[in-house]
C-alpha cells in the first residue's frame, strides 16, 4: 500500500470508526467520524493529542497508555471535576462491528467499568477484538530503565497476539500477594495453613508456566518476523528472554515438569521470600535482553535515538508478527513516535505503518511529520481539547 493509495485497509483490521468522549480530561465533548486509515494527531503541546490516544487505549485490554485510575481522567473544570466520563467508540473488528466504552461507573465513580455491546467485557475479550501496541515517550529510554518495564513492555506485545495473556497473568499475581501475605503473617510470629501455601504454590507454577510459554512463543514469532524483514529505517534486534521458567522451558522441560519444579523452589524459598517481603524468583522477574545487530552492542549501551528505533522496530515486527499468525494487525498508539526521528526514520516510519493496513494513531507537534503518509493517513488538528479533520 503505497503513501498516495487513500483506501484504508481490509475488513478484517481492527479499526475505531466513530470516537465520542464526555468529561474526558480536557474534552467536555467530542464527536469524530473516522475510517480505518492511520489517524495523526497535531497541535501544540497541551492541546490534548495524548489525551484522545489515551482514550483510544481504554477501549482494549489494561489501565491504558498512562495507567490512569478513573479519577484522574475526569475532566477538571472551575466548577469542579465532572460528574462522570466517558469513552464511547463504534469499531471494526475480525469479528464484524461492535460498540466499545469505558468510564466512570455512575454508582462508584472512582471506579472504571468498560463494555462490549453494552455488556460488561472482559480482558480477553477486548483482547481479542481490539488488540493494542503502544509506545510512549517513556519507552523512548526503555532499554536504559528498570526491569519491570521492559516486561511490561514485552507483556503488551504478548498480550496483541494471545489474549488469555492477561488473564494468566492476572492469576498469578493474585495468588503470588496471597502467598505473600502469608508468608508476612508468618514473619509476625503468625500461623499460615501449610495447605493453603502449597495451594496457592501450585497455582503461581500453572499460571507461571503459561505465562512463560506464551512469552517464549511471542518472542520466537517476533523474531522471526524481525529475520524476515528487509533492511529498514529501523535497526533489527536479537531479543532473549533471561527467566527461570523460561530457561527451563528452552532447554526442553515439559510444562508439568516445569510446574513441579517452580512449586518446589517456591516452597523452598518460603523463609527467603517472607524475610524478603516479596518472591525473589519466577516469571514476574523475567528480563528481556536486547542487542542491536548490526552495532553488535547491547541495546542499552546504544544511544538514544537508535533505542528509540529499536522499540519502534520491536512494535511494528510484533505488529507483523500478529498479523501473519491471526490475519489482523492490532491497532497501533504511537505517541510523540516521530519526535527526534529523522526524515529517513519517518519516511520509513509511514512506509512500514502502510504496508501493515493498521490503524494507527500517531502524534506530533507539526503536521509536516506525517507528510510521508500522504493521502494515506487522516489527518485532525487538535487545538485545546479540540480536534478538527482536515483530511
Amino acid at each position: 500500500m503505497s503513501a498516495e493509495d487513500s483506501s484504508p485497509p481490509g475488513p478484517d483490521s481492527p479499526a475505531v470508526t466513530r470516537l465520542k468522549l464526555t468529561g474526558f480530561r480536557n474534552y467536555a465533548r467530542l464527536d469524530l467520524e473516522l475510517d480505518a486509515r492511520p489517524v495523526t494527531l497535531f497541535g501544540p503541546n497541551g492541546a490534548g493529542k495524548t489525551n484522545l490516544v489515551e482514550a483510544v487505549s481504554f477501549l482494549g485490554p489494561g489501565r491504558g497508555v498512562r495507567a490512569a485510575g478513573s479519577e484522574a481522567v475526569r475532566m477538571k473544570t472551575a466548577e469542579g471535576p465532572a460528574p462522570i466520563w466517558a469513552v464511547y467508540a463504534e469499531a471494526m473488528t475480525r469479528e464484524g462491528a461492535v460498540s466499545l466504552a469505558s468510564g466512570s461507573d455512575p454508582a462508584e465513580p472512582s471506579r472504571r467499568r468498560t463494555r462490549l455491546d453494552g455488556a460488561a467485557a472482559t480482558q480477553s475479550e477486548l483482547a481479542r477484538l481490539f488488540p493494542l501496541v503502544w509506545l510512549t515517550p517513556r519507552e523512548d529510554r526503555l532499554w536504559a530503565g528498570p526491569r519491570s518495564d521492559r516486561l511490561k513492555f514485552l507483556d503488551r506485545l504478548v498480550l496483541a497476539g494471545a489474549p488469555d495473556h492477561a488473564g494468566e497473568a492476572s492469576a498469578y499475581e493474585k495468588a503470588q500477594r496471597e502467598r505473600q501475605r502469608l508468608l508476612d503473617r508468618m514473619e509476625e510470629g503468625g500461623r499460615a495453613d501449610p495447605a493453603w501455601l502449597d495451594a496457592l504454590e501450585a497455582e503461581m507454577a500453572r499460571r507461571g508456566v503459561a505465562l512463560a510459554a506464551a512469552r517464549l512463543d511471542a518472542l520466537a514469532r517476533l523474531q522471526a518476523e524481525i529475520d524476515a524483514r528487509p533492511e529498514s529505517a529501523f535497526p533489527k534486534a536479537d531479543l532473549e528472554l533471561e527467566g527461570v521458567l523460561e530457561v527451563r522451558l528452552s532447554e526442553g522441560f515439559k510444562a508439568g515438569e516445569a510446574e513441579d519444579w517452580f512449586q518446589s523452589a517456591l516452597k523452598e524459598a518460603r523463609r527467603r521470600d517472607g524475610a524478603a517481603g516479596r518472591a525473589l524468583t519466577g516469571p514476574h522477574r523475567t528480563e528481556l535482553a536486547a542487542r542491536h545487530r548490526q552495532k553488535d552492542q547491547p541495546a542499552a549501551d546504544c544511544s538514544t535515538g537508535e533505542q528509540k528505533a529499536l522499540v519502534l522496530g520491536l512494535a511494528l515486527a510484533q505488529a507483523g508478527a500478529v498479523k501473519r499468525s491471526l490475519g489482523a494487525a492490532p491497532v497501533l498508539i504511537l505517541d510523540e513516535a516521530c519526535a527526534h526521528l529523522d526524515a529517513a526514520r519517518r519516511e520509513g516510519l509511514a512506509e512500514a505503518i502502510l504496508a501493515l493496513e493498521a490503524q494507527a494513531w500517531l502524534t506530533g507537534v507539526e503536521a509536516v511529520l506525517f507528510d510521508p503518509f500522504g493521502a494515506g493517513a487522516q489527518r485532525i488538528a487538535v487545538v485545546e481539547g479540540t480536534a478538527r479533520r482536515l483530511d
